[in-house]
């Protein structure tokens, strides 16, 4: 995203984030009480509430203070240079979402931002909402398969379809390294950006 994806797509979900246009926040959900007379209305009660599962407790990787560095190469998103910064995750009451607050300096300049992280049941997948201070958002889509978390996205910039994997990989439980690849009007993927992240102990 210039991404970090927590604190890497801070990712790769943090300092990726400066080149895709602002898409949107996801669609609103109902409000419980809006369900439940909804609900009521066809003769049926209300679920019991969710509670957390094991995939939210897989987010609880991300939970902490990082500190990232990285490189972002020269491509149709910015310009090549060294990437930098922190990042620090914890839960969101409830227990479902992890909230970020990151903030450090790239090619593009200093840049500060917020992530939410969470599990999507209905479709099962992984999302991951940021935006940040150079007034840039976007949402995206993963999974996590063993130790590797991939999110994959599409977007436009200039007229032209811009596609992208962030992939992160967890070498540790403090420690795991970031890389952003992106595709320009179908052609091949190409590494925009690179870095590893640790976490403080």
């Amino acid at each position: 995203m210039r991404v970090k994806l927590a604190a890497a797509l801070a990712i790769a979900c943090l300092t990726t984030t400066t080149f895709l246009s602002a898409r949107g926040a996801p669609p609103p959900l109902a409000s419980a009480p809006a369900l439940e007379d909804s609900l009521s209305s066809r003769g049926a009660q209300a679920p019991p509430p969710r509670k957390p599962g094991a995939e939210e407790k897989r987010i609880e990787y991300f939970a902490g203070k990082w500190t990232y560095t990285g490189e972002a190469k020269a491509s149709p998103m910015g310009p090549a240079g060294k990437m930098t910064g922190t990042e620090n995750c914890s839960w969101a009451a409830g227990g479902f979402f992890l909230v970020c607050n990151s903030e450090g300096t790239g090619p593009m300049g200093a840049m500060k931002g917020q992530s939410i992280m969470g599990y999507d049941p209905m479709e099962k997948t992984y999302t991951y909402y940021a935006f940040n201070s150079l007034g840039t958002g976007f949402f995206v889509r993963g999974q996590v398969a063993d130790k590797v978390w991939t999110w994959n996205f599409e977007n436009k910039m200039e007229g032209k379809v811009m596609k992208g994997r962030a992939t992160i990989t967890e070498e540790s439980p403090t420690a795991h390294a970031f890389k952003l690849e992106m595709s320009v009007d179908g052609g091949p993927m190409a590494v925009v950006e690179e870095g590893k992240s640790t976490k403080a102990k």
